[in-house]
């Protein structure tokens, strides 16, 4: 697949890394494609990897993964052009400056105002509620995490949960994107176990049922 990563940080890293290694065409978008930090990225990343600015990863890609912190979502969007009939992948929780709670939820959420922005993609949320370290090495002892992937478009939900199986995670389809609203809480339940409560980042969600 043609894997547009939008974010050259810790968890556009982990995921187009590892797509990249798994034989996907991985693009990340960047405002300087061709600085020394993307370099290294792009390097380490293989032969199936590259750099672009926004608009040419979003033109070249049929996925487009969103891995930017909230404020940079909505450039990253508009700077990404036409996205009319592709995958868009938000990764993002909507965190306040201090990282202490969200700046918007319960009533909407940060995957449904990326598809208010971006109204012809096909908006789904997946790997807001997983580390980066835990998207590098998902596997704890023969137990995989769980990622919650949710969206209005059932194709587009199994193509993402297709790769996040891939990355070795337990998929789950949690439903519709509106689902977002309390995906996106979770995570915030992930931030303090892992930073406020001391875990750290190899710590995980697993949905076990009967």
């Amino acid at each position: 697949m043609k894997i547009a990563v939008m974010g050259t940080g810790r968890v556009a890293a982990a995921l187009g890394t590892r797509w990249a290694h798994l034989g996907h065409a991985v693009v990340f978008g960047s405002r300087e494609p061709q600085g020394e930090r993307v370099e290294q990225l792009v390097l380490g990343a293989g032969d199936n990897a590259s750099a672009a600015t926004i608009g040419k990863a979003a033109e070249r890609a049929e996925l487009v993964v969103l891995a930017v912190p909230w404020p940079a979502a909505r450039p990253v969007i508009e700077a990404a052009g036409d996205l009319s009939g592709k995958i868009v992948v938000d990764c993002t929780n909507p965190l306040n400056n201090e990282f202490t709670g969200l700046d918007l939820g319960h009533t909407t959420s940060a995957a449904e105002q990326i598809a208010a922005w971006a109204p012809d993609a096909l908006v789904v949320k997946a790997f807001n509620t997983v580390s980066a370290a835990v998207m590098a090495d998902p596997k704890f002892g023969d137990v995989e995490a769980t990622a919650f992937v949710c969206g209005d478009d059932p194709a587009a939900v199994q193509a993402v949960s297709g790769l996040a199986e891939e990355l070795g995670l337990e998929a789950v389809d949690a439903g519709p994107l509106s689902i977002a609203r309390y995906l996106e809480p979770l995570a915030m339940l992930y931030i303090h176990l892992a930073v406020h409560k001391g875990w750290g980042s190899r710590c995980a969600f697993k949905v076990m049922h009967g």
